[in-house]
């Protein structure tokens, strides 16, 4: 009897899929498995077959499981994709490897002042919000040209664009308006899809899909 796929090769499968489609290349797909909520245990055999990039919502959440596995797996690369308070940029630098959830000025200036404190560059996608849905955060698509500019001045590396469309809305007009802002913008980078659109996302070109359900499966309830 045939042994099953695990869920991080049926993931790596649908990628390629939905690349081969699109006519891309499946390796310019970075996968983030968005590890938020999840224990180190549950996080350890993704790790084990030899995956690196992982998501986590919080930083004090990240901060108490990440040391201890990278001690093991140094090569892992942390993205930060939940909103970041200002008070805690300096956390956010010190520990993650990319930032998919800048924008607004005052964390520019916050993340500016971490980065030429530890003299370390973080790669940040700014988060547009492009459903005009305040609760998520996300930068006004009118305001997007000054953040950029802003960010690029403070000597931010700005890795791209990121959204998260409505909540039961087709996402394809958004991602491709996304798609659309990066280009007017010459931003290669386009972090956008999760474990219920990530294909439609790989074949409007993402460059990240952030896939948390489909490798984890359901989270489990928070206290």
């Amino acid at each position: 009897m045939e042994k099953a796929d695990t869920p991080l090769q049926q993931v790596q499968a649908t990628i390629a899929k939905a690349s081969k489609i699109a006519r891309r290349d499946p390796g310019d797909v970075t996968l983030v498995a968005v590890s938020k909520t999840h224990p180190a245990e549950a996080i350890a055999p993704l790790l084990v077959e030899g995956h690196r990039h992982f998501g986590e919502n919080r930083v004090q959440e990240a901060q108490g499981k990440w040391p201890m596995l990278r001690d093991v797996y140094p090569a892992v690369q942390l993205h930060l994709i939940g909103q970041l308070q200002s008070n805690k940029a300096e956390d956010a630098v010190a520990l993650f490897d990319v930032i998919h959830s800048l924008d607004r000025p005052s964390l520019v200036t916050a993340l500016a002042k971490a980065m030429d404190k530890q003299d370390k560059r973080v790669p940040c996608f700014v988060q547009v919000d492009v459903g005009e849905e305040d609760q998520k955060g996300g930068c006004p698509v009118a305001d997007l040209p000054k953040l950029l500019h802003l960010a690029r001045d403070a000597d931010i590396p700005v890795a791209g664009l990121m959204c998260l469309p409505p909540f039961d809305i087709e996402p394809a007009p958004f991602f491709a308006f996304l798609d659309k802002l990066a280009r007017d913008h010459e931003l290669e980078g386009r972090s956008m899809g999760m474990s219920g659109d990530y294909e439609t996302a790989i074949k409007l070109g993402a460059t990240h899909v952030r896939v948390g359900t489909a490798l984890f499966g359901r989270r489990p309830a928070l206290d």
